[in-house]
């Protein structure tokens, strides 16, 4: 957990209808690089912790028997389950609106845990180890997320590049330079260390595999709109009675930079860290 740092329920408070038209999609190779690092042949039962809207659940959903989403925001499990619903698998999905704090919530056992762009919101000490107690006998904890420090050259895309920066710069002058989250602040971001965490409870050393990216992609005004909205740090009821005048002002600094409102850039690779749960690791004596 951040340190200085509580959650509350406002965290990505209107966020949700945002979400899966701004953020960009994992990579397309996903579904199929974890079905062969994992042995997967549609029978087992997957848990996905920090669901979202069930971008990744959904994305997964065909490689197992049963799929759990879990998600505190009651705005993201409603569109996870729309989405579910326009799939046709309101059947196969289940939606479970929990902290992953309050896990095991009599969810049963899995044969993999997924967490995308999700762990570092929670206990990690506490979660990697009730997490690990849910997992089946030979079970995997998987992580995934963007490739970090990846670069994405721009060269040969048709409109110019995302202007992240300036993005980024008109945020601080509505919500000010220190990055909001719910009802707090986070001055230093949000923690890493998994890697320790998740040894300390008893997974193995992690196998790595990257996902490659790199597709062009086309974005619009609204797409870009719908990626600031859909980010903590930026979420819809940060900005008060001055939402609508941060809109319009992101709306005309994007058709500054590309008049027809159209921008393009490259699509991430996606890294993916795969825990196997340590059968024989020993918990530690509590004193």
């Amino acid at each position: 957990m951040v340190s200085g740092w509580e959650w509350d329920e406002t965290l990505f408070s209107g966020a949700a209808p945002y979400y899966e038209r701004g953020r960009l999609p994992y990579a397309p190779g996903l579904a199929k690089a974890l079905a062969g690092a994992l042995r997967l042949d549609g029978r087992g039962r997957l848990v996905d912790v920090g669901c979202g809207p069930g971008t990744l659940t959904l994305r997964l959903a065909h490689l197992f028997r049963e799929v759990v989403g879990v998600d505190p925001d009651r705005g993201m499990i409603a569109e996870a389950g729309r989405r579910a619903a326009g799939a046709g698998l309101t059947g196969k999905v289940r939606w479970v609106r929990a902290r992953a704090e309050e896990l095991p919530a009599g969810l049963g056992s899995f044969t993999v845990a997924t967490f995308g762009h999700s762990f570092h919101w929670m206990d990690q000490e506490r979660v990697a180890r009730t997490v690990r107690a849910m997992l089946r006998p030979g079970g995997s904890l998987v992580h995934v997320a963007d490739l970090k420090d990846e670069v994405r050259t721009h060269a040969g895309l048709p409109y110019p590049g995302v202007p992240h920066q300036k993005i980024e710069e008109l945020v601080q002058r509505y919500l000010g330079p220190v990055r909001r989250a719910g009802q707090g602040v986070l001055p230093d971001g949000t923690p890493g260390g998994e890697r320790d965490v998740l040894a300390r409870s008893g997974f193995s050393a992690p196998e790595r595999h990257v996902v490659p990216g790199g597709q062009p992609l086309d974005r619009t005004d609204d797409d870009l709109v719908a990626w600031v909205f859909s980010h903590s740090s930026a979420a819809p009821h940060l900005f008060g009675p001055r939402r609508e005048d941060f809109e319009a002002e992101l709306r005309r600094l994007l058709r500054e930079i590309s008049p027809p409102g159209l921008f393009s850039e490259r699509l991430p690779s996606t890294e993916v860290f795969v825990w196997r749960r340590e059968d024989t690791f020993a918990e530690p004596e509590r004193v």
